[in-house]
């Protein structure tokens, strides 16, 4: 192996130095291939039962809903208990709620207010896991491989967005949506497995904040007066509102504009998920974050969304889709770590828990908006408006930083200007004759 090809591996992989993170990551990678069967295949079963775009909308945001609302409790919880154990009870929650949805569909007696049941039921154990699970990760791997973490975690979810709904579409169209579920409640041992096999002691827990009243409300006042945190979090609520709906854009692009099938749906979100498995390792090896980055992803976001609304038919829509997958996950990624790196540790669950929210728990506004608007002016206005979204965020956000550059270069320049005035008043006073110094001031 040439030295070349070992910086890369090393520069790429760097955080699966961390046996921990190995054996989190491994665990990982089999269940998320489990979710996107189950999302694909729940997407397809509501079409399939209502053949309506606004069911698609309601239906994700009743499953984002709680998350609106009950997330930023879940950080503050994730910031006072031992989020581990947490993450434990709750992966088996989720477990249980695949395995009820796996069962009602293959005894042909689901009906779409049980999916709608089972949505919101999903969303109320997501509202607390999720923050944990974001927080732990700094935990996990340590300040010098997060950034790297990130980027590998979002790779693997992508690679299983690749895996999952291809498998999903053969298998719906081969036995029905079913077995998508069954699989998927299966697939939560292998991530609960990892937990509780990991090596306590070569982990970072940061000391469990106590509790207290209004600790929500510290939570947002932090976030407001800090710029790095309140910036990433605006992008992020916007582009998660408007452009992150695909649960709700790709099925009805599938079958209304281009025309395709199940398979032809799988395919599109799995050549998503080849772009982003691309634009994941690119930012592992040599990606940047903050908040000029996240300006630069967005975008190239918007840009590809562009592409993606005009392409003309599948096969088109397919290319369209890789760079849509690629900027997607660079553009979440450095908001992830952009966020983790610059949150004090007491604060880590708290503001993971609002990006949670303003990049997820917005889709209960997002959606019903982007089926209503693909129900009036067809499937291809879905994708624009979320294209356009990511060119206004991306405006906004460059305006934003510099504004707050041209304060800080003003500040600096007024503690400059303080600094040499303070100095010039302590100079000693010299007299006129023979420059000796008489007194100070």
């Amino acid at each position: 192996m040439s030295p070349a090809i070992k910086l890369l591996k090393g520069k790429t992989f760097a955080a699966l130095e961390v046996p921990n993170y190995r054996l989190y990551i491994s665990g990982q990678a089999v269940s998320l291939i489990g979710t996107w069967m189950q999302m694909a295949a729940q997407s397809w079963l509501v079409w399939t039962l209502t053949h309506s775009a606004t069911w698609l909308g309601l239906i994700v945001a009743m499953q984002t809903l709680p998350v609106l609302f009950l997330a930023p409790y879940g950080g503050v919880v994730a910031d006072r208990v031992n989020k581990r154990k947490m993450m434990i009870g709750l992966q088996t929650a989720m477990g249980v709620q695949a395995l009820i949805m796996g069962v009602l569909t293959i005894t042909h007696s689901i009906h779409i207010w049980e999916i709608g049941v089972l949505a919101v039921l999903l969303g109320f154990n997501n509202a607390f896991e999720n923050p944990s699970r974001q927080s732990f990760m700094l935990e996990l791997v340590g300040s010098e491989h997060l950034r790297n973490a990130v980027s590998l975690n979002s790779t693997i979810v992508n690679v299983a967005r690749v895996i999952g709904p291809a498998i999903a579409g053969l298998t719906i169209a081969a036995f029905g949506e079913g077995p998508c579920f069954l699989f998927n409640a299966a697939s939560f041992a292998a991530v609960i497995f990892s937990l509780t096999q990991m090596d306590l002691s070569a982990l970072n827990p940061v000391t469990p904040a106590p509790r207290g009243k209004g600790q929500l409300r510290e939570g947002l006042r932090y976030i407001s007066g800090e710029p790095r945190l309140a910036l990433p979090l605006m992008m992020s609520a916007v582009v998660g509102c408007l452009t992150y709906e695909f649960q709700v854009t790709l099925p009805y692009m599938a079958a209304h504009a281009l025309h395709s099938n199940s398979a032809g749906y799988g395919f599109m979100t799995a050549a998503m998920g080849v772009g982003a498995v691309f634009g994941g390792l690119w930012l592992a090896t040599r990606g940047k974050i903050g908040s000029a980055a996240l300006i630069a992803s967005c975008s190239a976001y918007g840009v590809a969304m562009a592409l993606a609304t005009v392409a003309p038919n599948l096969a088109w829509e397919l290319v369209a889709l890789l760079p849509v997958g690629a900027a997607g996950v660079m553009f979440m990624s450095q908001a992830n770590a952009t966020l983790q790196l610059n949150a004090a540790p007491e604060m880590r669950g708290r503001v993971m828990a609002l990006w949670f929210v303003s990049f997820q728990g917005s889709t209960p506004i997002g959606a019903p908006i982007i089926g209503a608007v693909m129900a009036g002016y067809g499937a291809r206005a879905g994708l624009g408006v979320g294209g356009a979204a990511c060119f206004v965020v991306a405006i906004a956000g460059a305006l934003a930083l510099r504004n707050l550059r041209a304060n800080r270069a003003a500040q600096a320049a007024q503690n400059q200007a303080a600094v040499a005035e303070a100095a010039l008043a302590q100079k000693p006073v010299l007299d006129a004759t023979d420059e000796a110094p008489l007194a100070t001031v």
